[in-house]
């Protein structure tokens, strides 16, 4: 289930690509597919190792190129255990809203993106992420260890990203069935996952992204717009990217 629209991420056959906060995955191993060399960056290790897993039977089942590259780190969002202008496009997937430096974090992105690229970055929409901490204060921190931290506007993300040097460009959401799927899970408690009615919905998902039948997709891209549960913001480096007050002095 991809979250990211690559049509507007403009991925290219031979970039090279960070996916930041990969999880498990999805949106790493859709770059390899399209010929990218893929890094794929998280502090779960458990989840890198399932990477590094599927990578190995992608190139044994020939969905990749020979000449691809790919590979999984560790790293912390905020220091970045890579050199300035390494990657030509970022994916950063239902990260932003973990991270207290949200900031700092998108600094640190906007510097190994080389200048010309395109970052995408996805994170909870709004109004469906309000219902969700309205309706149990243990769906988000810090009674959920690891959990959201912060709700978006899109105009709030699209500040930290101008304040960092990027200009922002394209907008949009998706997954609008899932929203419904998080307000019940909240509602009988975010834990609880053997209720009847969320196992139900989850049965439903689960065959929508195996299926991807038209009657859900037509309803998914008409819905969007208001229950769409995530944010997807696209933005670009620009070739020069402005000078800060401190290295204007320096220059002086």
């Amino acid at each position: 289930m991809l979250t990211v629209d690559y049509h507007r991420l403009e991925l290219r056959a031979g970039h090279r690509l960070l996916d930041l906060g990969c999880g498990f995955g999805r949106h790493a191993y859709e770059s390899l597919r399209r010929g990218a060399h893929v890094v794929a960056c998280d502090m779960a290790i458990p989840e890198l190792v399932e990477v590094r897993i599927t990578y190995g039977a992608m190139a044994v089942a020939g969905e990749v190129a020979g000449d691809t590259l790919a590979t999984a780190v560790t790293g912390d969002a905020t220091c970045l255990p890579f050199d300035d202008e390494s990657f030509d496009r970022i994916i950063a997937s239902e990260v932003m809203e973990h991270i207290p430096d949200d900031a700092g974090a998108i600094t640190e992105l906007t510097r190994v993106l080389r200048p010309g690229g395109i970052i995408a970055v996805t994170v909870p929409s709004w109004f469906p992420e309000q219902i969700c901490w309205k309706l149990s204060d243990e769906y988000y921190a810090p009674k959920s260890e690891g959990g959201h931290v912060r709700i978006y506007r899109k105009s709030d993300l699209q500040e930290r990203m101008t304040d960092a040097g990027l200009e922002p460009f394209s907008s949009h959401r998706a997954h609008s069935l899932h929203s419904p799927y998080w307000w019940l899970r909240c509602a009988v408690g975010p834990t609880n996952d053997e209720q009847r009615f969320v196992k139900l919905y989850n049965r439903f998902l689960t065959w929508d992204i195996m299926k991807t039948p038209t009657s859900t997709r037509v309803a998914d891209k008409i819905l969007n717009p208001v229950l769409g549960k995530s944010l997807v913001q696209y933005a670009r480096k620009p070739a020069r990217v402005r000078t800060t007050i401190r290295d204007h002095h320096v220059a002086a």
